[in-house]
C-alpha cells in the first residue's frame, strides 16, 4: 500500500506536494520521493528511505522547482526496500516520463520477459513500478508522430491496461506534455480527483486559474484547498496538460468498481471519502453492526468496560459501547512517534514496535472485564502481545472484537501480506485463533455486514475486492502456481536478507 498525489498548478507545487505526502503519510513509511518538472523541461528529482519530513531537507525543496509534480511515499509489497526503489522512476524515452504507482501488478514476471524480448528494455530494479512505468513508456514509444495529442495518450494507456493484471492507480508525468493519471479496471486502489480555482494578479490584471491535483485519499485534497470533483473511475485515463486543460477517457472494456475493502477496514484515515464513501461513517457502521452481533452471541458475558486497539478502531469500539451501553474508555496510550506496525517492513519489525507503540493504563484495566476492539487482526502476533499488555495491567478477563471479518487468504493486491502461513486465521476455527492469541472470548464482523456498513453510505456500490476474507480474486491468473512463485520468491528474499545480517554480523565481530 503506498499514497501518491499530483498537482498540475500556476505556481510552485514543491511545498503543495510535500504537504499532501505528510498528509498521506499513514499510507507507506519506508520511503518517499517528489519530482516536479521546471520551466526548462527538466525533471527535478528527490527520494529516498525514511519519513516524508526526514528526505526533504531545504535544499531539496529549493532543487524541486516547477509548476507541475508528482509525489509518493512507499509500503514495500513487490521487490525490496532498498531506497533504489524508491518512487516516482523515471526513463528518458520517450519524451521523459516518470510515475509513481500504488498497488502491485500479478503479472510482473511475465512483463519483465516481454519487456525485454519484445521492447528491449532493461529493468534495474525488482520492483512492479519500474515495469508498470516501462510498459506504458513502450506503448507511447509506438507513437509515430512527435507530437502527442490526448487521443495518442489515451491510445497508449489502453494498450497498457491491455497488458497489465492486478491492481494500479498510477499518476505519471510527460516531459513537455502534462500530467496522467489512471486506475485499474477495478478500480481496487483509490484515486481522487480534486481542482482549486486560484487568483493570479499581473501587472495590476487580476484572472482566475484553475489547478488540478490527483491523491490517493480526498484529504490530501482538503489539507491544500482542493474541491474533490469526482474519483477517477475504474479504467479511467484523466490527462491534464501543462495550461490545465483537463481531458479524461475510460481506456479499458467492461470496467466493474470493485473497490479494496480493507481500505475501509484499516489503511485511509476517517476523514477521506473513498468512491463516495466516508471512512469514518463506514467505521462507524461497522462498530454498529459489530455490537449488535455481541449483543445477541454474547448476552452472558459481562463486559465492564470497551477499549479500542487504537487508533483506526476507536470510531467502531464508540459504537460498540453504545450498543452495548458500556462505558467507552482510552485504556491504551500511543506513542505516536512510532509508526503504524501493520505496515513495517518485516514481521520482526512489527512485533518489537507494539510495546513501543502502546502502553496500558492501568486505572482502567485493573479488576475489570474488558472488550479490547480492533479493526482487524491479521497475523495475530500483535493481538497476542496486547492481551498480554491486559492482562499485566490487571485485567480480569480480556475479550477481544474484531471490526472486520477472519482474514484467511493472501493478498495480492498491495497489502504485505502474500503467504497464508503468516495468517493466524488460515485453516484454522474461531476457537484455535483465540486459543493462540489468548483471549477470553473472540468474535468477528461478519462478511455481508462489513459490506453492508459501506453499502449504507453509497448504495450503488455493489461489489468490493474481498478476497483476504473470501479468496475470490478479480483475476484469473491469480492460483495455486502463482502463489507458489510468490513463496518463492519470498523465501529467496529471506535468504538473501538473512545473508546480509550474516556478512554484516561477522564484519562487525572483526572489527572488535
Amino acid at each position: 500500500m503506498c499514497g501518491i498525489v499530483g498537482v498540475v498548478g500556476v505556481s510552485p507545487v514543491n511545498q503543495s506536494i510535500y504537504d499532501a505526502l505528510t498528509v498521506l503519510q499513514h499510507r507507506g513509511q519506508d520511503a518517499a520521493g517528489i519530482v516536479t518538472l521546471d520551466h526548462l523541461g527538466a525533471f527535478r528529482l528527490r527520494k529516498a528511505n525514511g519519513l516524508v519530513k526526514d528526505v526533504f531537507g531545504l535544499k531539496h525543496m529549493q532543487r524541486l522547482q516547477g509548476n507541475m509534480g508528482i509525489g509518493h511515499v512507499r509500503y514495500p509489497t513487490a521487490g525490496s526496500s532498498s531506497a533504489s526503489e524508491a518512487q516516482p522512476f523515471y526513463v528518458n524515452s520517450p519524451y521523459g516520463l516518470t510515475l509513481a504507482h500504488n498497488g502491485n501488478l500479478t503479472n510482473t514476471e511475465s512483463l519483465r520477459k516481454s519487456l525485454y524480448q519484445t521492447n528491449k528494455r532493461h529493468i534495474n530494479t525488482t520492483s512492479d513500478s519500474e515495469v508498470l512505468l516501462n510498459v506504458l513508456a513502450s506503448e507511447l514509444d509506438k507513437c509515430t508522430d512527435l507530437t502527442l495529442t490526448p487521443e495518442v495518450i489515451f491510445s497508449a494507456i489502453e494498450r497498457t491496461h491491455a497488458r497489465l493484471l492486478g491492481a494500479y492507480a498510477c499518476v505519471a508525468m510527460i516531459s513537455g506534455y502534462g500530467l496522467i493519471a489512471f486506475r485499474d479496471p477495478f478500480g481496487i486502489r483509490p484515486l481522487v480527483l480534486g481542482e482549486k480555482i486560484v487568483s493570479i494578479t499581473r501587472n495590476g490584471v487580476t484572472s482566475e486559474h484553475k489547478e488540478y491535483m490527483v491523491a490517493s485519499e480526498s484529504v490530501a485534497l482538503d489539507t491544500l484547498g482542493f474541491k474533490l470533483i469526482r474519483d477517477i473511475l475504474p479504467g479511467e485515463a484523466v490527462y491534464i496538460s501543462a495550461e490545465a486543460e483537463l481531458h479524461s477517457k475510460i481506456c479499458v472494456k467492461n470496467p466493474k468498481l470493485r473497490p479494496c475493502i480493507f481500505e475501509y477496514v484499516y489503511f485511509a484515515r476517517p476523514d477521506s471519502f473513498i468512491n463516495n464513501v466516508s471512512v469514518y461513517n463506514a467505521r462507524l457502521n461497522m462498530g454498529k453492526k459489530l455490537g449488535e452481533k455481541i449483543a445477541r452471541e454474547w448476552q452472558d458475558v459481562d463486559i465492564d468496560v470497551v477499549i479500542p486497539i487504537p487508533e483506526t478502531s476507536c470510531d467502531s469500539a464508540l459504537e460498540i459501547a453504545r450498543i452495548l451501553n458500556k462505558p467507552y474508555r482510552q485504556g491504551f496510550v500511543k506513542n505516536r512517534y512510532v509508526g503504524r506496525t501493520f505496515i513495517m517492513p518485516g514481521q520482526e519489525a512489527r512485533s518489537a514496535s507494539v510495546r513501543r507503540k502502546l502502553n496500558a493504563n492501568a486505572a482502567e484495566f485493573k479488576g475489570k472485564n474488558v472488550l479490547l476492539v480492533d479493526d482487524s487482526i491479521v497475523r495475530g502476533t500483535t493481538s497476542e502481545q496486547i492481551m498480554n499488555l491486559a492482562r499485566e495491567a490487571g485485567a480480569k478477563k480480556v475479550y477481544l472484537a474484531s471490526a472486520a471479518p477472519e482474514v484467511r487468504f493472501a493478498n495480492v493486491y498491495g497489502i504485505d501480506m502474500p503467504s497464508v502461513t503468516e495468517l493466524i486465521a488460515h485453516e484454522r476455527e474461531l476457537e484455535d485463533i483465540r486459543q493462540l492469541i489468548g483471549a477470553d472470548k473472540l468474535i468477528f464482523q461478519d462478511l455481508e455486514d462489513l459490506k453492508s456498513a459501506i453499502t449504507e453510505e453509497n448504495p450503488t456500490l455493489t461489489d468490493f475486492d474481498c478476497s483476504v476474507f473470501d479468496g475470490v480474486y478479480a483475476s484469473d491468473e491469480v492460483n495455486d502456481a502463482y502463489f507458489e512463485r510468490l513463496d518463492a520468491i519470498r523465501n529467496a528474499d529471506n535468504q538473501a536478507i538473512k545473508a546480509t545480517h550474516e556478512i554484516e554480523n561477522l564484519d562487525m565481530y572483526n572489527e572488535g
